[in-house]
This record gives C-alpha cells, sequence and structure tokens, in this order.
C-alpha cells in the first residue's frame, strides 16, 4: 500500500473471512514557498527542474534521538530559467549549499529550502546541487520521515514526508535514480533500496553503498540501521530476495520470509515479471501503526509477524498487498495524489484474489460487504479518484477507505462489465506500458477503453466521480448502506 493502517484493514479482512525550523543564512529576499499545485498537497514538489539523480551520504552515531550528519547531491537539468531552486527540506539544520560547483546563498519558506545560485540556471542546462545537513530522527507532530526503531532508523517517507529526512523535488512525479551511503557504527548494519555497490571498513564504523537500478519517487525511499541480520533467497528466474530482519528474531520469523518466492511467482503469474532488481521484507521492531511498500524492501513492523491473533491468511495477504506494490504504485507510479486509488486499489484487488484462491476467503464476499459501506466511504473520504484533502494536522489521513476497499470495488466492478479475459490484459498492459514512469487516471481509463473496443467514459464517471456508488453490474441485488449524515 501507499500506506496503510493495519487497524482499520484488519477489520474489514476479517469481517470479510469471517516542523523543526531550518537554520539558514539570510536571502536577500523574502523567501517564497512554491509547490506543483498538486491537489492534494499543493505546496509539495517544486517547479523548473527535473532531477535525475540523488546521492545522499549518512552518518549515523549510534543514537536514533540525534541527528545524522548527512551530504545530498542532486543530479538534474533545469526545464526553465532558475533565479531561485526550491527543494522540500524541513527537518534538520543547512550547513551549506552549492550549485554547479559554486556556494549558494539559502533560506528557508514553509517547508522548502530556497537556494540563489551564483548565476541563474537557464532552461537546459544542468543543475548540480550539493546540501550539507542534518537529518533530525526526532518525531514532529503530524509527519513521518524516520522511523525510530527499538535497535535504530527505517524510513517510512509517504505521503509528504521525504523531505524529512532529505533535501529533495519530494513529489512522485518526479521520480530519479538513488545511491545512499550510510556510515554506522561497528556492530550496526545499514541496508537502502536497491543493490549493494561496496561496504567500507573504518576504525570503529563501516560505510555501506547501495544504488537503485530504476528510478524512484522519493517517497519509497528506504534505509536501515540496526542490529539487523541480511538473509538471501532465490526468487523466480533467479530474482535475488533479500530479507533485513532483527538478529534475534531470525528464527522466528524465517517461516514467513520463505513465503515470499512463491508469493512473487504468483503474482508474476497475474500481472507479468517482477519489475525491479530485488525484493525482500525490512521487518522493524517499532509501532508504526501500517505497513509500507518502500521500493524492493517492503517496511513490516515485527508484531505482525509474531503477535498471536493474525490469521495465517490474513498475515499472508498483507505480504502479497506490498509486493503487489512494488507494479501498482513503485514501478508505476501516481502523477499525482488524487491517482492513489489506482495503487491502493490494485493492491487491495490482488491482497484479495490471493485470499480467495490460497485461503478459500471468497472475493464476492468481501466486494459486496464493501459495496455495503461504498456510500458511506464515499462520504467520508470522497469519490476514489476525487478524494478529500488530508484533515488538518494528519498528512496521512488520505489513505482511507475508500482508496482501498472502495477502490478495489471499482476494479471488480470493471471486471464484471468488460469481463475477465480483458481486465486480465489490461492489468498486464498497464505495468507493462507505464513501467519506471507515472501515470494517471485518465491513462488508466483509456487503456481500458481501447482493450475493451468501447468507450468506458460514462461507467468510469459514476464509479470514479461519483458522489454515490454505482449498481454492480451482474448484481443488482447488492445494496449500499445509506451514509450518515
Amino acid at each position: 500500500m501507499l500506506l496503510s493502517s493495519r487497524t482499520s484493514r484488519t477489520a474489514a479482512l476479517l469481517a470479510a473471512g469471517a516542523s523543526v525550523a531550518l537554520l539558514a543564512a539570510a536571502a536577500p529576499r523574502p523567501a517564497t514557498p512554491l509547490g506543483l499545485g498538486d491537489r492534494l498537497f499543493p505546496h509539495l514538489g517544486n517547479p523548473g527542474y527535473d532531477v535525475q539523480s540523488y546521492d545522499i551520504a549518512l552518518t549515523y552515531k549510534g543514537d536514533n534521538r540525534k541527528p545524522l550528519d548527512a551530504v545530498t547531491k542532486i543530479d538534474a537539468r533545469a526545464t526553465a530559467r532558475l533565479d531561485r531552486v526550491n527543494l522540500d527540506f524541513s527537518h534538520g539544520t543547512v550547513r551549506s549549499v552549492e550549485v554547479n560547483g559554486a556556494p549558494a546563498d539559502f533560506a528557508t519558506g514553509g517547508e522548502d529550502l530556497i537556494v540563489t545560485p551564483a548565476r541563474p540556471v537557464v532552461a537546459g542546462e544542468p543543475l548540480r546541487i550539493t546540501v550539507r545537513h542534518t537529518s533530525d530522527p526526532m518525531p514532529g507532530k503530524e509527519e513521518i520521515g524516520w522511523v525510530r526503531t527499538k535497535d535504530g532508523l527505517a524510513m517510512a517517507n509517504q505521503a509528504d514526508a521525504g523531505h524529512r529526512v532529505f533535501p529533495s523535488n519530494d513529489h512522485p512525479s518526479d521520480k530519479a535514480y538513488f545511491t545512499f551511503r550510510i556510515t554506522a557504527p561497528k556492530g550496526l548494519t545499514a541496508v537502502a533500496n536497491g543493490v549493494p555497490m561496496a561496504t567500507t571498513r573504518q576504525a570503529g564504523a563501516t560505510r555501506w553503498s547501495y544504488r537503485t537500478l530504476h528510478p524512484m519517487a522519493t517517497e519509497l525511499a528506504q534505509v536501515s540501521i540496526g542490529r539487523s541480520a541480511v538473509l538471501h533467497q532465490q526468487g523466480p528466474h533467479g530474482l535475488p530476495v533479500r530479507d533485513v530482519v532483527p538478529a534475534k528474531d531470525v528464527k522466528a520469523l524465517r517461516p514467513w520470509l520463505k513465503k515470499t518466492p512463491g508469493q512473487i511467482s504468483w503474482m508474476e503469474g497475474k500481472v507479468g515479471r517482477y519489475p525491479f532488481e530485488n525484493y525482500g521484507l525490512l521487518v522493524a521492531e517499532a509501532t508504526t501503526g501500517f505497513e509500507l511498500e518502500t521500493q524492493t524492501l517492503s517496511l513490516f513492523e515485527k508484531d505482525l509477524f509474531t503477535e498471536a491473533g493474525y490469521p495465517e491468511w490474513y498475515v499472508d495477504s498483507i505480504m502479497v498487498h506490498e509486493l503487489a506494490h512494488q507494479w501498482f504504485g513503485d514501478s508505476v507510479s501516481p502523477r499525482t495524489w488524487s491517482d492513489l486509488w489506482l495503487n491502493e486499489g490494485h493492491a487491495t484487488w490482488y491482497e484479495a484474489q490471493y485470499a480467495e484462491e490460497k485461503a478459500h476467503q471468497p472475493m464476492a464476499t468481501r466486494m459486496r460487504d464493501a459495496y455495503r459501506e461504498s456510500d458511506g466511504w464515499r462520504a467520508a473520504g470522497g469519490p476514489p479518484a476525487a478524494p478529500k484533502g488530508p484533515e488538518s494536522g494528519e498528512k496521512i489521513s488520505i489513505f482511507r477507505p475508500v482508496v482501498y476497499d472502495g477502490s478495489a470495488l471499482v476494479l471488480y466492478a470493471l471486471r464484471q462489465e468488460i469481463g475477465k479475459e480483458a481486465f486480465d490484459r489490461l492489468e498486464r498492459q498497464w505495468v507493462a506500458t507505464h513501467r519506471d514512469s507515472t501515470a494517471t487516471t485518465a491513462d488508466f481509463t483509456g487503456l481500458a477503453s481501447r482493450i475493451a473496443g468501447r468507450d468506458l467514459t460514462g461507467f468510469f464517471d459514476a464509479w470514479l466521480y461519483g458522489q454515490k456508488t454505482p449498481p454492480m453490474p451482474g448484481h443488482p441485488d447488492w445494496k449500499s448502506r445509506p451514509a450518515e449524515k
């Protein structure tokens, strides 16, 4: 999932189956925060440049309450003349900034770091920014970013928190390649997205380097530091599967980890080959209330696997939910946050399909129950493709039931409308066409119409934007409970 509350989703599943201000130098003119104008997060992201890559160096000193020393290098290309360059960054101290090798002035405005280059950057010109800063893991009042675990740190940057960790163009529409260089004291292990490059041992410390082989949205970045064991196994067609778990819990967790290669094979049978260089689970000893599909290394709470009370089929289906996101949300990322339903609806869809096929939890029963609640979900959170904005002080509140089961319900209706064969072809073509890129709701509905061989505009307008849930094709007896006023 992009970011989901296990508490609310557990109830639905079981029913169906049974800022810290930056310190910065003064700029000569008032610093103004910008943004891409995203409907849900209007100040997130910045115009005027396209990031190609990030190189992020982090030095962890062994105390997860203290700021990390950091250097973030951004390699971008200007798409417009830039007298100033805005970056998203809100939870650290900036020490210096360089643009194209020359010192630059900087200031803050809102959650932006505003950089004034020594000379303007013209459209089409390389834009190389180096920021020396700290990265503060202490919690803020309404965001996430760093997650403090029992023995170190991990990341949870969705939807609006990557810039709490490092300066960036923090919007999923601007994907880029990442390199991480993490230094930590002896006895700790650091792991990040992508493949390992090098490990260098120094006096009393070790430096690990990782690089992604595919572009990634900032909200999917992951760095884990702790007393961890890194376990290796092989997935389909030789795919490396790498799991990162608390070293003391290897024996208890291994039976769950062994399920992943088979789950990857199952997903490949549905939508095609796994889209990245490796995969695995990052199991953290932390209390978050959610699991998270950080690219190639999905974040899970340890309690999901060790706490009594969760049926095995339920835990399996949550594992598949995060795995499905590697196709839907990670490889094919949302162009805007209003396209969130494409990520969560699809991940919930394959979660439910897996539970049906492997644990005899009927998909139709779950969708009928979702249909009954759908009008209430739409009233509370907006329709699937036009969700309401986050509640004040709760940025992750956009992750409401309507984007999970409420959006999987749209996919169920679509399969009822166009037939299983066309639907399965749509799913495969969707992830193949937009691999390593971003896509919109309009891209999906247009592709569906082409594959179905007819205009589905009316169908999608009602199901994606209607305040009321339309009749379910093939199930005229299904009824939605009236929304509470």
